[in-house]
């Protein structure tokens, strides 16, 4: 594993977002279906927010600066996918107004096969 991705991921995880901590919150401790998910983890050369190996399920909680960064995130998303993960992708302002609906699309998402 690349040693300046590792040194990257272990800074994110001191310094993440309020949304990125409510969300950790409800992830952490097998909360979902027993599911192990784990923070700022390196994958390739990329580190997502949240992953849950078992489910091969990514997901990202993203703040205004994706909206122009669409392009970087699908090419992100297409190699996360050609590795055989499902990216879930939520804007912060709907992890905040909708944590319920959040939650049941990740355990959904977590429950069905990978694609």
């Amino acid at each position: 594993m690349n040693n300046n991705l590792t040194y990257a991921a272990k800074n994110l995880r001191k310094r993440f977002t309020d949304v990125e901590r409510l969300l950790w919150k409800l992830l952490r401790a097998r909360q979902i279906e027993g599911l192990k998910f784990r923070r700022q983890e390196p994958i390739g050369r990329y580190i997502v927010d949240f992953v849950c190996f078992e489910s091969k399920v990514v997901i990202e909680v993203d703040g205004g600066q994706h909206s122009t960064e669409t392009e970087k995130d699908n090419e992100r998303d297409e190699w996360l996918n050609s590795q055989g993960f499902k990216v879930l992708r939520f804007w912060n302002n709907e992890v905040l107004t909708n944590t319920e609906g959040v939650l049941e699309v990740i355990r959904a998402n977590c429950l069905s096969p990978s694609p």
